[in-house]
């Protein structure tokens, strides 16, 4: 009996997470006449999820019922079981542990738990690398992630057009941003975007790596630098200049270099900035047209975030490159000086990555098209 009161507990959990099949059922359903069982007959009941055979309900009169509609109730049901568990699934992805996405569906965690093995059992394959401290997705529940996590969207913008709201932005916006990019958009330009969408929510969230965008629980990326192979969608926004600069306050102590090679050994101070993907600094280059040159530096000072890079070049204490997009204004302002203007060709491009052409949330797509308005202005 306990057990049956828990499988129910469970069931009415999975149903409050039906996020896109069921409003859209309930959109379809509204409009729809209600099935009346006939005089002296009894109705077809809710038929157990793992039993896909056909259903033909007899009446006390031996009268049979078509068995189109318990098909049709055992398929629907069926279908929203699955959908529920999907749901489920997804939320632990995004929320990172059973406890967290219990608490955003308001569910009980011993219910999450149970939609997941349910789930797994259906599938046969396991989902989750499970330990007492923490869980992870195998490589199935990756690929079964990626799959399924379009569908579940395309459910969800599919029942906001039936009613209306296809267009509505809002939710929770969470784009993993390259730092450079992190100061670069913060300001009046993402004001005026958070203002003409009230009801949107934005986590920026500063990487020094794309990563896994999707089962990180991203909905888009903005990153420097080519793409690689990926099954996201990734579409150019702009290219912007490397830069060579130092502070007033540096060159006033120490003297400009006249060409980049005055930049070799210990002649002046270098910044180095560490590639957070070899561990070593960024070789200096400077390229003019065809000309390309590297040149050895040899600094005291290395660090790996480009805020305390900055800072440190900010302050006078040496000489560093960095992306024209974080140092122009600075330049403008006279704080920064850009030593070699006449090396203006090493270029990075940068790009904003999302998971789908074909079903991008509302939020998403408004996203992407302040993003690429805010790059045309630079």
């Amino acid at each position: 009996m306990r057990r049956r009161d828990s499988q129910k507990k469970t069931e009415r959990d999975g149903s409050k997470v039906l996020h896109g099949f069921v409003s859209m059922r309930r959109i379809l359903d509204a409009g729809r006449p209600k099935l009346n069982a006939a005089k002296g007959t009894t109705s077809v009941t809710r038929a157990h999820e793992s039993d896909d055979r056909p259903i033909i309900a007899k009446g006390c009169r031996g009268a049979a019922v078509p068995a189109a509609t318990g098909t049709t109730t055992l398929r629907t049901t069926t279908l929203e079981n699955i959908s529920g568990a999907i749901s489920v699934f997804a939320a632990v992805v995004d929320a990172g542990t059973f406890a967290a996405a219990a608490d955003v569906l308001g569910m009980s965690p011993p219910g999450v738990s149970r939609a997941i093995a349910r789930l797994e059992k259906r599938l046969d394959i396991r989902l989750f690398n499970r330990t007492t401290r923490s869980i992870s997705l195998t490589e199935g529940g990756r690929r079964f992630y990626e799959q399924v996590v379009p569908h579940l969207a395309g459910l969800e913008e599919a029942a906001i057009a039936a009613s209306g709201n296809a267009s509505a932005v809002r939710g929770r916006l969470r784009v993993n941003l390259d730092p450079v990019c992190y100061r670069a958009i913060l300001g009046a330009d993402l004001d005026r975007f958070m203002d003409a969408y009230s009801e949107l929510e934005i986590e920026l969230i500063a990487r020094d790596s794309l990563g896994d965008l999707v089962a990180e629980g991203f909905d888009a990326a903005m990153r420097f630098g080519k793409p690689r192979s990926s099954m996201l969608v990734a579409r150019k926004l702009l290219d912007t200049a490397v830069v060579t600069v130092a502070a007033p306050a540096y060159l006033s102590r120490w003297g400009r270099p006249l060409r980049p090679e005055d930049l070799e050994g210990s002649a002046h101070r270098c910044l180095e900035f560490r590639d957070p993907e070899t561990g070593k600094p960024y070789p200096w280059e400077f390229h003019r047209k065809r000309k390309h040159v590297v040149v050895a530096t040899n600094g005291r000072l290395t660090v790996n975030d480009p805020g305390a890079l900055l800072n440190a070049c900010l302050a006078g204490s040496g000489i560093a490159q960095m992306l024209l997009l974080g140092a122009e204004p600075l330049i403008a302002e006279g704080r920064l000086v850009n030593l070699f203007p006449d090396w203006p060709d090493e270029r990075f491009p940068l790009y904003v990555y999302y998971p789908s052409r074909h079903y991008t949330p509302a939020k998403t797509r408004a996203f992407i098209d302040f993003i690429v308005a805010w790059a045309a202005g630079h």
